[in-house]
């Protein structure tokens, strides 16, 4: 997938001004995904074992975490698909209508979060929640 569809769609991207972040999980972290990503991405690579090291307990900090996932996830199964066109149709359609507004909504929860992270010294954030 990362090799078929990802990285050729980068060639359309300046990818010295992107920064690719990708959690801890296992499958994300194998020898040559990891290669792969370093050489497209150099040192603009979030993940374990990359250049920038994935934070522990990160899902507070990250907004793919915190709400594009989710949000993504609420919509491109809403339909039910049935078949992987039909689901990969979704995905491309929900991705596309995410607005600015919406994005700068994220962003400004996310200083939020950091902010109240760094007067906190690092403790939970129970009482924040994205709002759209």
């Amino acid at each position: 997938m990362i090799t078929n569809f990802f990285i050729p769609e980068l060639n359309n991207h300046d990818v010295q001004e992107l920064w690719f972040q990708q959690d801890g999980a296992t499958c994300h972290t194998a020898h040559a995904t990891i290669d792969l990503l370093k050489d497209t991405f150099g040192d603009h690579l979030i993940s374990r074992f990359g250049p920038v090291n994935w934070p522990p307990r990160s899902c507070d900090l990250t907004p793919l975490d915190y709400f594009l996932w989710s949000y993504v996830k609420s919509l491109v199964f809403a339909d039910k698909p049935q078949t992987l066109d039909h689901l990969e149709d979704n995905v491309r359609r929900v991705i596309a209508d995410i607005r600015p507004q919406m994005l700068e909504n994220v962003i400004e929860n996310w200083t939020s979060r950091l902010d109240y992270i760094r007067a906190s010294r690092g403790s939970p954030m129970p009482e924040i929640i994205f709002k759209m």
